[in-house]
């Protein structure tokens, strides 16, 4: 029987360049486009998975949990934050393992993350997390590209990349509300699109007063002790001038034609 290869399509850059190495190695007779939607997805990834799509051949398959991060939250009574993320569990890893149990042979199948050779130190877990299944990670393979130069390639394809990476952000997940995210995305998202901001922070208060407890996504570290640091103290403490997000300019296109794809 052939060998079934199914690629897990964050909406990101790299799963996508992920996806065209196998295809250039696999063709697209078995080529699977994994993709869990947690609902709360910038509008834009929408649109790149349907042009990346395109490009590689090959209709997406999607699953979803059918919650929200928050709703999983509020059922798992754990607020996400950037040690531990159930949202990550429920919306993404237990709806795709269930297609894979329902469609999928170990026996026959490999599975596809796009993690680059930056991101290494997160192989070792993920092959332990996908088990019975063979894991391969294309994009720690030579040639070894940068975000950025993964982004060039994109658009040297005619493809324009998703729009949170040219606003800033360094993935294309959750909208810009990853709770993974740290202090530096959090502020990015407050400055650029306040009325998702203003979601999450309603939602952090709510959690709170629900469950009585002092949490928060983030944290900070005062003389050698961590506190919570909530989303509205953060907002206040940028309307009053005493934070700021340290700006940085992505680097310029590295060739000319994908500089002419931009």
């Amino acid at each position: 029987m052939a060998t079934r290869h199914v690629v897990q399509m964050s909406g990101g850059i790299g799963s996508f360049h992920a996806a065209d190495r196998v295809k250039a190695k696999h063709g697209t007779d078995n080529l699977v486009l994994l993709f869990a939607d947690t609902l709360t997805e910038d509008e834009d990834l929408y649109r790149f998975m349907d042009d990346a799509s395109a490009h590689l051949g090959v209709a997406p398959t999607i699953v979803k949990d059918g919650r929200t991060p928050f709703e999983v939250f509020f059922d798992v009574k754990w607020l996400g934050n950037s040690r531990l993320a159930p949202c990550s569990k429920h919306l993404k890893q237990v709806p795709c393992r269930r297609w894979m149990t329902e469609h999928c042979d170990p026996a026959d199948t490999i599975a596809y993350v796009g993690f680059d050779h930056a991101e290494k130190r997160r192989l070792p877990g993920t092959v332990a997390g996908w088990s019975p299944w063979q894991v391969e990670f294309p994009m720690c393979d030579e040639p070894h590209w940068s975000k950025d130069r993964m982004l060039d390639e994109c658009r040297a394809l005619g493809i324009a990349v998703p729009r949170l990476y040219e606003l800033g952000y360094e993935h294309n997940n959750c909208g810009g509300l990853c709770v993974r995210a740290g202090r530096e995305q959090w502020l990015l998202t407050l400055e650029t699109f306040p009325e998702r901001y203003a979601y999450a922070e309603e939602l952090e208060e709510k959690f709170r007063i629900t469950h009585d407890k002092d949490v928060a996504i983030l944290t900070e570290t005062r003389a050698g002790v961590k506190y919570p640091l909530t989303l509205a103290e953060l907002r206040r403490r940028h309307e009053a001038g005493l934070v700021r997000r340290r700006k940085k300019a992505r680097q310029p296109p590295l060739f000319d034609t994908a500089a002419a794809c931009y």
